[in-house]
């Protein structure tokens, strides 16, 4: 791995990352190391067609705004913008602008040939990029979330003018931004098969016939009904319960506290099957509320490839398909949440076997291979299109026109 500031001289790191490759510029609102989710599934498969560059959020904690580049090898080039914290929102955005396109140019790169868009907070200050094909990757309603920019919402408006293609993480954000772009696709949250159906391996049969053990894993934050666990809790103390992910933009102090109720922070991705493989079942016991509203949860795919049965509050993108297929149990309250765990947990063999099934039937369909592949079908075929209009436009002509003189008749 390597890291370099950059502040002055950019050049000295040409000749490291020279390249035949095409270059893609991510601009992400999630850092690369923060919950392995969707932009570290889809970049990470990009880096295969692309020389990537990952620019995140910028840190506040620098008397003069520097710019740090890390290469992690196969995959892509994490750009970490740090700038003083007592600048106001014009101020950031011009040295955003400049960092930017400092460790644009320390690649050796002019122009990017693909701009691939997370938040729409970062156009004021990658806006005056020009590339092959813009993307929006519109995974979340992030207008929606606590704490997001009161201008985020224009910011997109301004985003869907510019952007070529406009992808969405669920069937809900699909049906509510159509409307809004003349190129919207849904692409909902995929599954990476191998990687979760590693816990089926590693479960112990013994351990499903003693204390059940019932789990979520992701990120912890207003979006979680964390009253509806305490709840759980309550009803079953025979149960443990254990919540595994980052907690943020709400405070420790306020998640509920029981003896069979255990918050344990975050889990690497790849400790993330050996986790699994010990529980008995998982939920997924999301508020119903705006946060909510548009969200297609990355781990209902990954615990069913677990082989784990799966309860879930009502989010729609999970109702449309994995309830109505009868992959996820549903439940509104905890009374309901306990009862359907409880039918889950009395399965018989043959009951798991036939869900198992149906559940992996589903599974062969998706996988974030295919994801990526018609993602950069979709852009390979824009590119090309406007690459064909251009060479006609641009073709001069091979027809010859001469005066017809005198005309005798």
């Amino acid at each position: 791995m390597m890291a370099q500031r950059l502040h002055s001289q950019p050049s000295q790191l040409h000749r490291s990352y020279k390249s035949e490759k095409p270059v893609m510029l991510c601009l992400s609102h999630l850092r690369w190391d923060f919950v392995f989710q969707r932009p570290q599934h889809l970049i990470t498969r990009a880096c295969a067609t692309y020389r990537v560059l990952f620019f995140e959020e910028p840190f506040f904690d620098s008397d003069i705004p520097t710019i740090t580049l890390n290469d992690h090898g196969h995959g892509p080039i994490i750009a970490q913008p740090h700038l003083p914290a007592d600048t106001d929102a014009r101020q950031r955005n011009l040295m955003l602008r400049g960092l930017l396109d400092e460790a644009l140019a320390s690649l050796n790169v002019t122009q990017p040939n693909l701009i691939w868009y997370y938040s729409p907070a970062m156009i004021t200050f990658a806006g005056h990029l020009k590339a092959d094909c813009i993307v929006y990757d519109c995974m979340d309603e992030l207008a929606a979330f606590r704490g997001a920019p009161a201008d985020l919402k224009w910011r997109e408006r301004e985003l869907f003018g510019r952007a070529d293609l406009v992808f969405t993480g669920g069937q809900s954000l699909f049906e509510a931004k159509r409307r809004m772009h003349p190129a919207v696709h849904a692409f909902p949250s995929s599954i990476d098969k191998q990687h979760f159906q590693r816990a089926r391996q590693l479960r112990n049969p013994v351990s499903d016939s003693q204390r059940p053990h019932i789990g979520f894993f992701g990120v912890i934050d207003e979006r979680m009904d964390t009253a509806l666990v305490a709840a759980m809790a309550d009803l079953r103390p025979d149960w443990q319960f254990s919540m595994i992910g980052p907690v943020v933009k709400i405070e420790v102090t306020d998640l509920p506290q029981r003896d069979n109720l255990n918050w344990l922070g975050g889990r690497h991705y790849s400790s993330l099957p050996g986790v699994l493989a010990e529980w008995s079942l998982g939920i997924m016991p999301f508020a119903i509320n705006e946060a909510t509203r548009y969200i297609s949860p990355t781990k209902t795919p990954e615990f069913l490839a677990a082989g784990l049965p799966v309860v879930s509050t009502p989010i729609r993108d999970v109702v449309r398909p994995y309830g109505e297929m009868r992959l996820v149990a549903i439940a509104a309250t905890a009374e309901e949440f306990v009862a359907q765990c409880e039918k889950c947990l009395a399965w018989t063999a043959t009951e798991h076997a036939a869900w198992l099934a149906r559940t992996d039937q589903f599974l062969g369909r998706i996988s974030w291979d295919q994801t990526w592949s018609a993602m950069n079908e979709l852009v390979t075929q824009l590119v090309a299109q406007r690459r064909c209009v251009s060479a006609v436009a641009t073709k001069p002509s091979t027809l010859s026109f001469r005066s017809p003189g005198v005309v005798r008749v």
